[in-house]
């Protein structure tokens, strides 16, 4: 045989899809790995068409479950995000939607027992080193995809996955500020950057003469914008102690405007390089933890009251974030965020790769 077969579980984890493997089965170098998920996705052609990507950055998400050695998790989530036509796999970010089916997915493949009723299932971020709690619904001791929850940008309804992100806050640049500054000013625009669940620089839509109420195919199209957004990102990503990020996702980029459909504030987000189409969990706490912060380019009034829902509105509708914080002496503190999203399996096998790329016998 010319080609390998690989096992896999095909799945929506939230507004993300794409193939959930056992770390096991994937070769242990990262060279090696990045051409084998290049291979798997179908990288290097727009329509993904010699794999399984979808064509689109959402679709192109790859998690690598093992059982975790923390003494805390029971299950080790390795994600990467490889590019839908440049060929690169990036190890550095995590992903929360594709997070969301970590759980179901890790039941689904052996990884972890099922309980009756609900089963809790406790994820350590590889990447990141974010400690994620996900409640899946597993009635009769399996998996359940069937229920009323709903979220935007994916039809339909299903059961709901219930995630609390703990531990977040600098888990790739070691500070919650990562500049030192609630505001930094680069190429004339101000900026926060910040780091919770993922880097992000963030800044005000109307900054770059953008309404922030602009469709993900509008924002997609706007090169002027993307050509400035993107020297201002590289910059914020050298400042932030992140080095030369021209080729890395991260940090992601926001941007905000005042709400207009009853949330607490419109927002855009970028995977950088190009819009969206609705919101990452992630990029969800961030921004929502930037929202609630004083002083940063937000400029939005403390609730009084921790936990507080904040409700980001997206290109497909709304997304809310349940943040617990406290305030004091070390100003605002960030303890933990909490999402309700849903998953589904959408179907299980093998996929083949040639040979010449890894031989696994």
């Amino acid at each position: 045989m010319t080609q390998i077969a690989i096992p896999y579980h095909f799945m929506r984890g939230g507004t993300s899809r794409g193939p959930y493997m056992n770390r096991a089965d994937l070769p242990e170098d990262l060279d090696t790995l990045a051409e084998v998920l290049i291979a798997i996705v179908g990288s290097g052609h727009s329509l993904n068409i010699d794999g399984i990507g979808g064509g689109a950055a959402v679709t192109t998400k790859v998690a690598m479950l093992s059982k975790s050695e923390d003494d805390w998790a029971d299950v080790d989530y390795f994600f990467a995000q490889v590019s839908v036509e440049d060929r690169l796999v990036d190890f550095k970010p995590t992903c929360g939607n594709i997070l969301t089916g970590v759980g179901p997915a890790a039941i689904e493949m052996g990884l972890i027992p099922a309980q009756s009723g609900e089963t809790t299932v406790n994820i350590h971020a590889v990447n990141t080193g974010a400690k994620v709690a996900a409640i899946v619904q597993t009635p009769d001791g399996e998996v359940s995809y069937d229920g009323t929850a709903r979220i935007d940008g994916v039809p339909g309804t299903s059961a709901p996955v219930a995630v609390q992100f703990m531990e977040t806050v600098g888990g790739v640049t070691g500070a919650f500020l990562p500049t030192g500054n609630l505001v930094d000013t680069i190429d004339g625009i101000d900026v926060t950057c910040m780091d919770v669940a993922m880097p992000m620089v963030i800044a005000n839509a109307a900054s770059f003469g953008l309404t922030g109420y602009e469709t993900a195919a509008e924002l997609d199209a706007n090169t002027a914008f993307f050509e400035r957004m993107e020297a201002l990102r590289v910059k914020a990503g050298t400042l932030m102690g992140m080095g030369d990020v021209t080729k890395s996702v991260a940090p992601k980029f926001g941007l905000l405007a005042p709400a207009r459909d009853g949330g607490t504030m419109a927002t855009r987000y970028f995977m950088p390089w190009n819009c969206h189409p609705s919101m990452a969990v992630t990029g969800a706490q961030c921004l929502a933890s930037c929202i609630l912060t004083p002083g940063t380019v937000a400029d939005f009034a403390l609730p009084n009251a921790s936990p507080y829902t904040v409700v980001l509105e997206h290109p497909s509708g709304k997304i809310e974030v349940n943040v617990a914080f406290e305030t004091g002496q070390d100003g605002f503190v960030v303890q933990s965020a909490g999402l309700v999203r849903t998953a589904r399996k959408i179907a299980a096998g093998h996929v083949f790769i040639s040979k010449a790329i890894w031989d696994n016998s």
